[in-house]
């Protein structure tokens, strides 16, 4: 369910950074700001749990990051 919601926050993100470059970094930053308290939280547990628990954070925040980007390059490439 997790997987779901970060594919759909991506793609939101990939076409408002499509549509309204400017715009889109408010959310992408409130996104990554989120993941990356998630991130912390579970690198607080010992040991290789805590490399375990912030993992799917930071991967999620690298894959919000990568598709805002997209969108942002995506639009540079129109010829309009």
């Amino acid at each position: 369910m997790i997987i779901v919601g970060i594919v759909a926050v991506c793609v939101v993100l990939a076409v408002l950074a499509f549509f309204v470059p400017r715009l889109s970094r408010h959310p992408e930053r409130g996104t990554q700001r989120t993941l990356g308290v998630g991130s912390r939280a579970g690198s607080k547990a010992p040991g290789i749990l805590g490399r375990i628990f912030s993992k799917p954070f930071r991967g999620s925040s690298k894959a919000v990051r990568h598709s805002g980007s997209a969108g942002r390059r995506a639009r540079g490439h129109m010829p309009f």
